[in-house]
């Protein structure tokens, strides 16, 4: 990868607000349609539209909410679901939608409750529109008769045969008033403040799904286009011949759609489908010969469900295909040549930092238990995970890992070294946390900043619901604030090298020293000492992308030789 890759900064947060909704998607989406949830694209909507709102009030920046929508639509191809095609266009056009209310309206409350409500109106109307699409216009007159079915048999009577379908809506646009509300809230209230800790390990890690997995589909404009016109010329075949015509042809191209395309089949086999394709065609072969004006019979309403259900298998089929053809990287490419050449950079960033969203995100239990404190969480984070795709800009590699396992030494031997480099007159920042003993016993960590020497409590094994607990410690919030200006770059700008005693889980999540060392990393170029826990070690290389680093075990270490092995370490040679 390009080390020289630079994007503007729109499209740096968009990278950043895109990933953070497409985790969302993935992870919560798949498991409300692994479950069979009814109505779970108002939830995921509902999810979008606060997150959208609310990082809105700490990024004003025009045309940041549209791209977001861009780069998460895209992003959707990542998803277990076989078809992605229609949620990809949703997500889409929710964000345009909302883009336009604030432009036309303002980012206020009105322009954020307006297009709120487009976007969840949106929602609701592409359903309408991908039962037209897929099963054609005999499904309105289904639709019309079960309404008359229905008020035979509850003997009542409604003003128009679209009131079910009014009624339907309001209740969308209710829930679209409701996310509105929630993203302004947060958007106005959210600030930064200690979260407890969320799991995160290798098994969490590695379990995201990645975009580079291999795929043995060789991609062919050729192809591309006869998906397009098969697809058509069954349906144009489908509204002028007879059944004897387009049955076969539809068949033989769906065969040969399977045989190019192992998992073309793979929406057919789903539950849904064929849920819908019993109903429909018994609905239509029992209402058609009852309630419509043209006589038709019971085997003229079976075949005319049969023939919707078969458009609808046509489609769903077609459209899996032809978004695999779309994946092609020369239609990728051409992007690079348009006034979105910044926009396969962008994804590109975004895939990176997908799957460290993803393993630290809150459980699916947390996020029904309390979804507005996760959401809460997640935007409060954005300006981390702004850092950190930042990092991809920008690849450090003066740095020097001290590692080992709890009560190696690790503390110890940084402390011997900070010494030794004050000792040669090496400007020296940063801080240690030595652990407090009473009594042999274990008691807590003090925080020293090693420019000035001052001393800090910094977190304590005794309970205290103010403070955020961290395993069985307790951290000041007092204390984290003086060590994160120990940590700033303005205060270590004349140090030769900066020392952080220790990065590990919190960091990973965004809280503790890991806004800090971002800092550092994307503005300057200070060499660094980090003392990380063995089970981390790969973890951190990885999320801060650090190059080749120095990686020395504590245990057993001489401080003389590790003092030598540093100051010959390539990138510190200078000390």
């Amino acid at each position: 990868m390009n080390p020289e890759r630079h994007l503007n900064i729109i499209w740096l947060k968009a990278s950043v607000l895109g990933c953070l909704w497409a985790s969302s998607e993935i992870v919560l989406g798949s498991f409300l349609h692994n479950l069979h949830v009814p109505f779970s694209s108002i939830s995921l909507t509902s999810i979008g539209i606060i997150l959208l709102v609310s990082v809105s009030y700490q990024w004003p920046e025009k045309g940041l909410i549209w791209r977001s929508g861009l780069i998460c639509a895209l992003m959707k191809a990542v998803s277990p679901s076989a078809v992605i095609f229609g949620p990809m266009i949703a997500i889409l056009s929710e964000a345009l939608l909302l883009e336009l209310s604030v432009r036309l309206i303002g980012k206020n409350m009105l322009g954020f409750v307006v297009g709120s409500l487009l976007a969840m109106s949106w929602n609701f109307f592409q359903k309408i529109a991908n039962y037209l699409f897929f099963y054609g216009l005999n499904i309105v007159d289904l639709y019309a008769s079960l309404v008359k079915f229905a008020e035979k048999q509850l003997q009542m009577h409604f003003s128009t045969v679209w009131m079910p379908i009014f009624t339907l809506w309001i209740f969308y646009l209710v829930f679209g008033l409701l996310s509105a509300a929630i993203g302004i809230y947060i958007g106005k209230t959210s600030v930064e403040k200690s979260m407890p800790l969320l799991s995160s390990d290798k098994k969490s890690m590695s379990g995201v799904k990645s975009r580079n997995q291999s795929s043995n589909l060789r991609y062919s404009l050729i192809w591309l286009g006869f998906n397009f016109l098969g697809m058509i010329a069954v349906l144009l075949m489908m509204n002028f011949l007879d059944v004897f015509w387009w049955l076969p042809s539809g068949i033989l191209l769906i065969i040969i759609w399977a045989v190019r395309y192992k998992s073309a089949l793979r929406p057919l086999l789903k539950p849904k489908f064929w849920i819908f394709f019993i109903t429909i065609t018994m609905l239509s072969s029992f209402l058609f010969a009852q309630f419509q004006s043209a006589q038709l019979t019971v085997s003229d309403g079976l075949l005319i469900g049969l023939q919707m259900n078969f458009r609808a298998a046509v489609m769903i089929v077609s459209f899996s295909v032809i978004g695999k053809e779309l994946s092609n990287p020369v239609i990728r490419n051409f992007f690079l040549r348009t006034s979105f050449r910044q926009l396969p950079l962008a994804l590109e960033i975004a895939f990176e930092t997908l799957p460290f969203v993803i393993a630290n995100l809150p459980s699916v239990k947390d996020i029904f238990k309390r979804p507005v404190g996760v959401i809460r969480q997640i935007v409060a984070q954005s300006e981390f995970w702004l850092q950190k795709v930042a990092l991809t800009m920008k690849k450090k590699s003066n740095v020097v890992i001290i590692t080992g396992e709890i009560g190696s030494g690790k503390t110890s031997l940084t402390t011997a070294l900070a010494a030794r480099f004050k000792e040669y007159g090496i400007k020296t920042g940063g801080i240690i946390a030595p652990a407090i003993f009473e009594n042999g016993e274990k008691m807590g960590y003090n925080l020293i900043d090693l420019s000035t020497n001052k001393i800090m409590p910094l977190s304590q094994t005794e309970a205290n619901k103010d403070m955020a607990q961290v395993g069985r410690y307790f951290f000041r919030q007092e204390a984290i604030v003086f060590g994160r200006d120990a940590l700033s770059v303005g205060q270590n700008i004349d140090k030769q090298i900066v020392i952080i005693d220790e990065i590990g889980a919190w960091e990973l999540q965004g809280q503790g020293w890991g806004l800090s060392l971002n800092d550092l990393i994307i503005n300057s170029d200070i060499p660094l000492i980090l003392t990380v826990r063995k089970k981390f070690l790969e973890m951190v290389i990885e999320s801060w992308m650090l190059q080749n680093p120095l990686v020395i075990d504590a245990k057993d270490a001489s401080v003389h030789e590790v003092f030598k092995t540093i100051s010959g370490f390539t990138c510190l040679k200078k000390l």
